[in-house]
């Protein structure tokens, strides 16, 4: 009798990085795309588009502060457009930087090592794209700081009750903490470019940006600290921001949006945003870079793992949304709000939503399509497509016919709203380039203390 064959499918366990590295090699390879004094032509061509997007941004809210939210395709009943869906899907898109860094550090998952350096400068930068919006939003923009508790003669404070106050402080406070665990975790790195750099101005930039650090025993122990107790005070915000987020929709009694399932729905969707954008930016990252040492294909089936197993609380949350809204209510509103998102004028981004969340993800339970980078590409930008038309048919299709059949009607965004959603694009693109120069987008230091532990693995 044969014996059987090992069973290989999940125990087949993937190098964290390439086995050959040492301490200066790693060194090297990644401070060396900082360093080196002749800047990649892609590198310009990149930054030249990503620039030329930021300026139609630039163009579309000089013509909005100018004129008014009146050039933007918002009217009654659809006063919320592309203005609050973009707000949302920037947020969720910021969520995986931090989920990578802080709990996965939590959970000593090694795996992070390579990829949380630039998902945490992806989170500051879709964090910033987002905090545009809700600005702009308010039509009266230069009165922004209204919505903070200011002291004032009229004593007149912001409505504590609302959750858009809230959106204030929980992105506020989510931006903050995320820039101050990003910055912790920079400065051995800093220190290293500090050290290795050759002219004097770079040498006092860095040297500034390090802090004076020295790798002493005790600033690694003051930073191990530091990093810890961030890591710890961001995980509950990963939860909190984005639920804070499903509030605006939530605590309404607007059918569609007048669901109890929406704070854990909207932290899964986001975290499965999150993870495609973090596939969709490190794919390009580790080709043109030449990476595929330090981002392995474990780094990308893991990731993948990830948003299969997010897309399927999503699709779990849409079931749900389903089966409370056409057969468990009894609330007419509710039953007509969800056949109106399928049949309605709208019903196409419904069916192409599906398609881009539910469906199409599908495909990485099979391990060739994990194997395969450019299969996870292509996942990876369709599901983004398709969580921002989750947020459009969740702000828009809710809207545009409510209670009232009088006052129902359509909305077309503008071609300011998509210079706005295009220049943002422009803008996070831009501060991504700028990153990948002048600043490690991966963590040498951290990189380095896999080496060790490598090594001891496969001698063993």
């Amino acid at each position: 009798m044969a014996e059987p064959e090992p069973i290989m499918a999940e125990k087949e366990v993937l190098p964290i990085i390439v086995p050959g590295y040492t301490f200066a090699t790693v060194t090297d390879k990644i401070s060396a795309i900082v360093l080196t004094r002749k800047t990649p032509r892609g590198w310009y061509f990149g930054l030249a588009i990503s620039f030329a997007l930021f300026m139609c941004f630039l163009y579309a809210v000089s013509v909005l502060l100018i004129k008014g939210i009146g050039v933007w395709g918002v009217n009654i009943p659809v006063g919320w457009g592309f203005a609050i869906v973009n707000f949302v899907w920037w947020i969720g898109i910021g969520h995986a930087g931090t989920l990578i860094s802080a709990i996965l550090l939590l959970l000593k998952q090694d795996w992070r090592t390579s990829i949380n350096r630039f998902a945490e400068a992806m989170t500051l930068f879709a964090v910033a794209c987002a905090g545009v919006y809700p600005v702009l939003h308010l039509g009266r923009p230069w009165l922004a700081y209204w919505l903070f508790p200011y002291p004032n003669t009229m004593s007149i404070w912001p409505q504590f009750r609302s959750p858009l106050v809230w959106d204030v402080f929980a992105v506020s406070t989510y931006a903050t903490v995320s820039l101050m665990f990003w910055f912790v975790g920079l400065i051995p790195d800093l220190a290293t470019l500090r050290d290795r750099a050759t002219g004097k101005v770079r040498k006092v930039i860095y040297g500034m940006l390090a802090m004076g650090w020295r790798g002493s025993a005790r600033h690694w122990s003051r930073y191990e600290t530091m990093y810890l107790l961030l890591a710890g005070l961001a995980t509950p915000l990963v939860v909190s921001v984005h639920t804070v987020v499903s509030f605006d929709f939530a605590i309404s009694i607007l059918p569609g949006w007048h669901t109890t399932i929406f704070p854990p729905y909207f932290v899964a969707g986001a975290i499965y945003s999150g993870f495609a954008m973090v596939m969709t930016l490190s794919i390009p990252i580790r080709k043109f870079y030449h990476l595929e040492d330090f981002i392995t294909m474990r780094h990308l089936q893991n990731m993948a793992k990830v948003m299969l197993a997010t897309g399927l609380i999503v699709a779990y949350g849409y079931s749900m949304e389903i089966f409370m809204g056409l057969l468990y209510s009894g609330n007419p509103h509710e039953r007509f709000q969800m056949l109106n998102r399928m049949t309605g004028p709208y019903g196409i981004f419904y069916g192409a939503l599906i398609l881009c969340n539910i469906l199409t993800p599908q495909l990485m339970w099979m391990r060739k399509v994990r194997n395969s980078v450019g299969a996870l590409f292509v996942i990876s930008i369709i599901v983004n497509i398709g969580m921002w038309l989750e947020r459009f048919v969740i702000v828009v299709v809710s809207l545009h016919r409510d209670f009232l059949p009088s006052s129902w009607g359509m909305y077309s965004p503008t071609r300011f709203d998509w210079l706005t959603y295009v220049g943002t694009i422009g803008l996070f693109l831009t501060l991504l380039f700028l990153f990948l120069r002048f600043l490690p987008a991966i963590s040498i230091f951290e990189i380095r203390t896999m080496l060790p532990a490598a090594e001891i693995k496969e001698k063993h």
